[in-house]
């Protein structure tokens, strides 16, 4: 496969997963079609060596797991993890807004957004809903408008003269989108606009009452490969749908003899503490019931399987930017399409530490994949992911990676068209390899 044509599918990939709730069912249905299981929480599991498995939570989160010709005491599980949401806005439960005959939502920033960039923007929803048939179950499903249905309009620069001198954004006044335009009077009703939409979609929907939703508002503009030659991919979400796409590619390429795991959770621009998060109780609830279904013991078989594992955490890090160059480390700015970045960093705001990161560099070394190194500037404050939160949960050595991205939180990104194969690529190697 070449480095364009995965880049495409990671568009394609991106494109039908506007919220993490679409993101997991894309990636679940691509496990189904390569042989993988689904276990559900609430049913004895039966797994078996060369078994292939995955289990979601909430619908946001995902582990899959492969299971070798060797014992896990043994030789470990090799584990990736990434997050599946990204920053947004989102509706509020009580969203309408009626001025002057327009129809507008009320939302909530999700994460730290980059706010500028959601103005001017042809805008749609997605997300999840649940709602009550017409005998009175309670039934959940997904939705997506696809097309656009909202706007959030700039201030008009004759209105605004210092506009582009100082420029502040109020999350509750200034977000509000434009749906419509009703009468005087009128009133919109936003469940009913979304059993409406849901009817559109599958007429077969047995739907009396919508009771509840999860919204967010996207971006219709699909990611694409841009550039005089290609060589980017521009697109929403890339932090960090590219990470989810690439280790699920990356599991997919392998063979079953090694123990392997992709863990993809929600919540991760948010803290990450929730029950379908990296701080909450899943993957090691998963751990547990696997050690249990294979019949390995309890607690001391559960610990000497992850002193023999290793988690590679992967996460969009920081590309130096032409022309702001003097926000990086002179000795540490990763640049595209150079091959994925290490992150390091003194306050374990990553969890990469000597012996994980050399672990790295020889699997770059093996496959003939170029290295960076990522360290924030000493004077600036560091963001984290999901790596520091599962080593300290776990125990378990954890080295911190991810490919250099332009744009992070923004609501289109940008990162290179080569880098995804090259991290696919290492990551393939870290999952088949030998040595752990």
């Amino acid at each position: 496969m070449t480095h364009t044509v995965l880049a495409q599918e990671l568009c394609t990939f991106i494109k039908h997963a506007p919220t993490p709730f679409h993101a997991v069912s894309q990636m679940a249905l691509l496990l189904e079609g390569a042989g993988f299981v689904h276990l559900a929480d609430d049913a004895p599991w039966k797994l078996q060596a060369g078994g292939r498995y995955f289990f979601t939570r909430n619908g946001s989160s995902i582990i899959a797991l492969q299971l070798g010709n060797k014992s896990p005491l043994e030789s470990g599980i090799r584990m990736i993890g990434a997050h599946t949401d990204s920053p947004c806005l989102k509706v509020k439960p009580n969203p309408e807004i009626h001025k002057f005959g327009y129809l507008q939502l009320g939302v909530e920033v999700y994460g730290g957004a980059l706010l500028n960039p959601w103005f001017d923007r042809d805008l749609s929803l997605a997300g999840r809903v649940s709602y009550l048939d017409s005998k009175g179950a309670l039934q959940t499903t997904l939705v997506d408008f696809k097309k656009p249905v909202a706007f959030i309009p700039s201030l008009a620069i004759h209105l605004d003269r210092e506009v582009n001198q100082k420029r502040s954004i109020n999350q509750q006044t200034d977000l509000p989108p434009v749906l419509l335009q009703i009468p005087e009077g009128g009133a919109g009703d936003f469940k009913t606009l979304l059993r409406t939409q849901l009817l559109l979609e599958d007429g077969a929907l047995d739907i009396a009452t919508v009771l509840d939703y999860e919204m967010c508002l996207y971006d219709t503009n699909p990611p694409a490969l841009v550039g005089l030659k290609q060589d980017f991919i521009a697109g929403s979400r890339l932090d960090n749908l590219l990470s989810c796409f690439t280790g699920l590619q990356a599991l997919l390429a392998v063979g079953a003899e090694s123990n392997n795991l992709l863990v993809c959770t929600d919540h991760e621009e948010v803290g990450s503490n929730s029950a379908a998060g990296a701080s909450g109780p899943f993957l090691e609830s998963v751990l547990l019931r696997v050690m249990e279904a294979l019949q390995l013991g309890g607690q001391e078989a559960h610990r000497r399987m992850l002193a023999a594992s290793v988690f590679v955490s992967v996460d969009n890090a920081h590309a130096i930017h032409p022309n702001f160059a003097e926000k990086h480390d002179n000795k540490h700015g990763p640049l595209m399409n150079h091959g994925p970045v290490i992150k390091y960093n003194a306050n374990q705001r990553y969890a990469t530490n000597s012996l994980t990161g050399a672990l790295f560099r020889k699997l770059c070394a093996d496959t003939e994949v170029p290295f960076q190194s990522f360290v924030v500037r000493s004077d600036m404050g560091c963001g984290s992911t999901i790596g520091p939160i599962v080593a300290s949960e776990l125990g378990i050595p954890t080295v911190d990676i991810g490919v250099p991205t332009l744009g992070m939180h923004s609501i289109r990104e940008m990162a290179g068209v080569r880098d995804v194969e090259l991290l696919r690529k290492v990551l393939a190697h870290f999952y088949g390899s030998t040595q752990a």
